[in-house]
């Protein structure tokens, strides 16, 4: 049951609102484009956030690894000291059956295998007429949910010493399979972000749902099954509360502006492999979230936020039609019913609460900004910026980063993220202290040469032992594996 929080409440534990801290991992206010603003939910004007003198100062010696350096492959920039090596490449390497590896990788999450492999699962964030798609995801027999469709999953299996790259279909025939996540029973959560209906588009079944995907029993994904449970809509990212079971669920949406969702299982319910698959479409609780501030006042839009350290109370607000049979979930809530949000995206469980990244904000939102993370502690319902990026001036040039998707937590210290935004490409880090710093650079061209075209980077994460970090360049699908002397910041 969800028992509000008083606004009254929420007051007294909030004062002090920019200073606050939630969870484990401080304030990650960036140093390379920070807008240092007051909090403000009452203006409805928009505005751009402008860097100021503060965000252009130099790193420190100990932040970061070092400048990045130009690859004469053209394809990574790394620090002195850092290597990758490609694990697959769409079109050009191939899977256990024969077929080429898919395009366009996305979300991916890391699982420990047999004799100190690496297996991972990797989304293809693909959709549309399947005719028309380079290297979908393959129809192998069992493992397709519409085979009108070109998305899914696959595994990849990497050799204790890299030596050794086995590849695989664990879903196939669903659409834009972006983000997702993993859980702590040991399988991967698949999300579509494309909420087309049998009879659009070509396709023979509804979309829109999340899938459950065992990376290490082939037999379990046979004929895959969505989760209506946690509803139709853009999905983008899940995570599980490990500790109260709840699901946290974002989606990327415009027209009006996404939501972030919790689901709450069914009285008695137990998670565990394939459990999820098992549930009726109508199981358990799914709802969406509304904030207000310190001073008790509904908060519309996380934009609002301009400074690290805000810090919001929220609220759960039930949805009435969680598979969207006549209306989009949401557009079934007034303006003045739930928070909404621009971009919302990558999502990663640790230090007991949910970090969540808003990529962007523009015209559509009531304040404009270049990329937000959030960490939201179910404890105390409590939702805490942690880092707010200004607005990148002229992403042509290298520096200042934007557009923040795919998000993990490293075992180093602070978050990696994954740029999804205009011009230059970026891994970068973010530490507890409150700096960025670059980790890769994509240097794969696209587009001419007066107007360089750059693919995101997507997949985010490390190995379990922590050694390794894998990322993609999303187009033309090609999935790195990065080492080098990591060492923790903070």
């Amino acid at each position: 049951m969800n028992v509000p929080i008083t606004r009254r409440d929420f007051s007294k534990t909030s004062a002090g609102v920019g200073l606050t801290l939630v969870g484990t991992a401080g304030v990650l206010s960036t140093a390379s484009a920070y807008a240092y603003a007051d909090e403000n939910t009452d203006s409805v004007a928009g505005g751009d956030l402008e860097q100021d003198d503060r965000s252009s100062r130099p790193l420190d010696s100990k932040t970061g690894y070092g400048p990045l350096i130009d690859d004469p492959k053209g394809l990574l920039a790394l620090p002195a000291g850092f290597s990758y090596e490609v694990v697959n490449h769409a079109g050009v390497t191939k899977l256990d059956s024969g077929e080429f590896t898919p395009n366009s990788h996305d979300g991916t999450a890391t699982f420990p295998g047999t004799r100190g492999s690496t297996l991972l699962v990797v989304n293809h964030e693909l959709g549309g007429d399947r005719a028309e798609v380079d290297f979908p995801v393959p129809l192998t027999p069992g493992l397709a949910y519409d085979p009108a469709a070109p998305g899914g999953c696959t595994v990849v299996e990497i050799s204790k010493h890299g030596d050794h790259v086995t590849e695989w279909v664990a879903l196939t025939g669903t659409q834009e399979n972006c983000a997702g996540g993993r859980t702590p029973w040991g399988t991967w959560l698949t999300c579509e972000e494309d909420t087309t209906r049998a009879g659009e588009d070509g396709m023979t079944k509804d979309h829109g749902y999340v899938f459950e995907v065992d990376p290490y029993d082939r037999r379990a994904n046979q004929h895959p099954k969505p989760i209506k449970a946690l509803g139709r809509y853009d999905h983008e990212a899940v995570v599980v509360d490990t500790k109260r079971g709840h699901l946290y669920l974002t989606e990327d949406a415009d027209e009006p502006n996404g939501l972030l969702y919790r689901w709450t299982p069914p009285k008695g319910f137990r998670h565990g492999r394939g459990k999820l698959r098992g549930l009726s479409d109508t199981a358990g609780v799914l709802e969406a979230f509304k904030c207000f501030d310190s001073r008790g006042r509904f908060v519309d839009d996380l934009s609002r936020a301009t400074k690290a350290g805000t810090v919001y109370g929220v609220d759960w607000v039930n949805v009435p039609d969680r598979d969207a049979r006549t209306v989009q979930v949401r557009e079934q809530f007034t303006d003045t019913q739930v928070t909404r949000a621009r971009k919302l995206e990558g999502m990663w469980w640790a230090d007991g609460g949910a970090y969540i990244v808003s990529s962007y904000a523009r015209e559509e939102s009531p304040k404009q900004h270049d990329g937000q993370v959030w960490f939201y502690d179910p404890a105390h319902r409590k939702l805490t910026l942690k880092l707010i990026l200004g607005i990148n001036q002229d992403p042509s040039k290298d520096g200042a980063f934007d557009g923040p998707d795919n998000i993990t937590v490293s075992p180093y210290g602070g978050v990696i993220l994954a740029e999804d935004g205009d011009g230059v490409q970026h891994l970068f880090g973010a530490t507890d202290s409150g700096r960025t710093y670059p980790i890769a650079r994509n240097e794969l061209k696209g587009g001419t040469p007066e107007e360089p075209e750059y693919s995101e980077f997507a997949g985010v994460v490390f190995s379990p032992d922590g050694k390794t970090l894998y990322a993609s360049i999303q187009n033309p699908g090609i999935l790195l594996a990065i080492t080098g002397p990591w060492r923790h910041h903070r």
